[in-house]
């Protein structure tokens, strides 16, 4: 081989090289969709530019249907079938009934269901139920055709837009992240639930009991997937994130807390406010409120039991006599609207973030009206690209750290 007319040296080639190093791209928000894009380019998500739509954005198509666990509630199927159709006259989707059908087939004829596709409902067969007594590591495991296992294959099958189950909540959570599997960055799926505050705005608080023990980077986590939860579905632009503790200093708290403060600090793309105290849950001062699944699960069941009390020593003191009784017929719209706003049913249940479907876990008491309003849910987060929108966040996130931890800050 013969040599060369001419010899590079080492510095020459270095130089070129040097060209090949990776750079972070730059981003800023789109005004229309509010994900992150090329500088001077059209957004990839929406196709806006300029305040115009100037590419037309194909997205994934959705079913329009919902996926309902016929077996979960303690009334079931009854519940699940009178929600499921009120869901299908109310609000135009379909429902997949998934279930034993010795048992839910009788129910449904009663209705005046003859086939698949009456009133908008299907039914699928699954023999297995896990109850709520079942021990959730086996059952998820050794039942295949549990009605939870075949509900949520049928969802990463692409037969429906998400699947709601008012079942076991571990047993949920459990085949939800085995089967739909988990968003990319994210060790553990978080529940969320909407607490009415006096502000008249709700405020997201989560986990409410999907994990009882936590690590300060799951916190993390769950101030990510509540910050995109509230601008995709409430509509708050820059939701205020706050940590559940026991005072407002930094220092106070246990170990839990104490390690995540700096780590939700340090997340840049959320607008976290610091501590908050369990007074200011119903204050309304904050969008979204962190916490483990235990302590969470704890708050969650103290506000129910708390406005069911308050509620019926309202009802026996308006009760008492003639006078109060005349009030409360003059106040009855304004009584009518607080119990609505307290009503566990008018929200449904709470979505499980984190996973790669919707998925919505309600009441194991969970009666018509509530499934009827988790199925809208579903529907509503679907319509949102709620999962997408959570998938970005957490990305953005994962990226932020890895730079952070590579520049040694």
């Amino acid at each position: 081989m013969p040599n060369p007319k001419r010899r590079h040296s080492k510095a020459r080639t270095r130089k070129r090289r040097a060209h090949d190093a990776l750079r972070v791209p730059q981003t800023n928000q789109c005004p229309n969709c509010r994900e992150p894009r090329m500088p001077h380019r059209v957004c990839p998500k929406c196709g806006h530019y300029n305040g115009r739509e100037v590419v037309q954005v194909e997205q994934s198509r959705l079913t329009g249907k919902v996926v309902l666990d016929a077996m979960g509630s303690d009334h079931a199927p009854h519940a699940e079938i009178d929600g499921a159709l009120a869901a299908t006259r109310d609000f135009g989707v379909g429902v997949i009934l998934v279930g034993q059908p010795d048992k839910v087939e009788p129910e449904l004829r009663r209705c005046g269901w003859r086939k698949d596709g009456d009133l908008g409902i299907e039914l699928v067969e699954a023999a297995e139920v896990i109850a709520m007594g079942d021990p959730v590591a086996t059952s998820v495991r050794r039942k295949k055709k549990s009605s939870l296992r075949v509900g949520t294959k049928l969802v990463t099958e692409g037969r429906a837009d998400g699947f709601v189950s008012a079942g076991n909540t571990g047993a949920a959570m459990a085949t939800a992240k085995m089967v739909i599997g988990t968003i990319p960055g994210v060790d553990r799926p978080a529940l969320a639930a909407l607490i009415p505050t006096k502000s008249g705005k709700p405020v997201l608080l989560l986990d409410v009991g999907a994990n009882s023990e936590c690590k300060p980077h799951h916190l993390a986590q769950f101030a990510v997937m509540g910050d995109a939860y509230s601008r995709s579905v409430l509509g708050t632009d820059r939701p205020s994130v706050g940590l559940m503790s026991i005072g407002e200093e930094e220092a106070k708290g246990n170990d839990l807390t104490k390690e995540a403060f700096p780590l939700l600090r340090q997340l840049s793309n959320i607008n976290f406010v610091g501590n908050v105290e369990g007074r200011d849950v119903f204050a309304g001062l904050v969008d979204v409120i962190v916490t483990d699944g235990f302590t969470g699960n704890v708050m969650l069941k103290l506000s129910e039991g708390l406005t069911e009390a308050m509620l019926a020593m309202l009802k026996r003191e308006l009760m008492a006599t003639a006078v109060t009784k005349a009030g409360a017929v003059l106040a009855k719209p304004a009584f009518r609207n607080i119990k609505k706003r307290l009503d566990y049913t008018e929200y449904g249940g709470a979505p499980l973030l984190g996973v790669r479907q919707i998925v919505v876990i309600g009441h194991g008491r969970s009666n018509a009206r509530a499934i009827r309003n988790a199925i809208r849910s579903v529907k509503e987060f679907s319509e949102h690209r709620t999962s997408e929108r959570i998938q970005k966040g957490i990305a953005e996130t994962v990226a932020f750290q890895s730079l952070t931890a590579a520049s040694g800050h």
